[in-house]
């Protein structure tokens, strides 16, 4: 996504967009012959409500980088690692990976209060079991929408952790339908409103993470060697899809029917699909390994961070 934004200059001079950040047309570009593939309907600026909000974040990121470029920043730490996204770094070398960057106080980055609660209800589910389905802080389902992910859960016959925020399903309707599921499978799953999500991902009965594919969240993940299948919403979102999908392929894409709807049938099959072939969980710890190496003593982030840290001593 940064990558993107440094080279809004030379996608207007190229042809590929407008000068409002619109794609002149629906089509596949990559930045560099390395990089991985990037639709122009999904570029970050779009995807994100009404035209007009597309144009005011299209602007901002121009601005933005435009600033960039006449301080001429010596240095942009990103909390990524080069093994993640070795071709992106490659093609902007300005950019340095520090990461993965994963908070130590329980309390760092929630917006509501975490419900522990779910922690002891893991240590009762068998190993590598549970599906755990989380979409961060800004995914909003309409009713039908979270009808269908509620009985896909419930057709696929596993436990699972559901997190529904407080504010994801506005309306007397969605809490009367959540009210009467829960009574109904709370022998199969749990639903709570927040969880320690790192707390989560590191239990041993998770077995994937049904997830919007924020980029804290793919990181929280890849560290903890768990398998995804992706909803992605908007912004970086749907490129991260592609990312854990088709590059790393450490998970499956749930897709969508016409109106944009994830039916329950789609989710019951794809949970299926991913738990039952064992290259998904084999590939997702294997990346594991390597990014957990990049914070040892001498791995590549940690590195990265010494040097910045005596580069401002100096």
């Amino acid at each position: 996504m940064l990558a993107l934004i440094f080279n809004i200059q030379k996608l207007l001079h190229d042809g590929i967009i407008d000068t409002d950040g619109n794609p002149i047309k629906d089509e596949t570009i990559q930045l560099s012959p390395k990089m991985p593939p990037m639709r122009t309907k999904d570029f970050a600026w779009k995807n994100i409500g009404d035209k007009t909000t597309e144009k005011i974040l299209f602007h901002y990121y121009r601005q933005e980088n435009n600033k960039s470029v006449k301080v001429a920043a010596d240095k942009i730490i990103c909390n990524t690692t080069y093994e993640h996204e070795p071709a992106t770094l490659d093609f902007v070398p300005q950019i340095i990976p520090i990461g993965p960057l994963l908070a130590t106080n329980s309390i760092a980055g929630n917006f509501w209060p975490e419900d522990f609660t779910c922690l002891n209800w893991l240590d009762q589910q068998e190993t590598n079991s549970v599906i755990y389905v989380a979409f961060g802080s800004f995914t909003v389902f309409d009713h039908t929408q979270l009808q269908e992910l509620a009985l896909g859960l419930e057709l696929s016959n596993r436990p699972f952790l559901l997190v529904i925020r407080p504010d994801i399903n506005n309306g007397s309707e969605n809490q009367s339908f959540l009210k009467e599921f829960e009574e109904r499978v709370k022998n199969l799953g749990k639903v709570v409103q927040w969880a320690p999500q790192q707390k989560v991902l590191n239990h041993p009965s998770i077995a994937c993470f049904i997830s919007h594919c924020g980029w804290n969240s793919t990181m929280e993940s890849t560290t903890r060697g768990v398998p995804f299948l992706c909803w992605p919403y908007f912004a970086d979102q749907l490129f991260n899809q592609t990312l854990i999908s088709d590059v790393w392929k450490v998970g499956l894409r749930l897709d969508p029917i016409a109106g944009g709807i994830v039916t329950r049938e789609e989710i019951m099959c794809k949970i299926k699909a991913l738990l039952q072939d064992e290259g998904f969980k084999v590939r997702a710890m294997e990346l594991r390994t390597l990014v957990i190496n990049n914070i040892k003593e001498g791995g590549r982030s940690s590195i990265n961070l010494n040097n910045v840290v005596d580069w401002i001593k100096a």
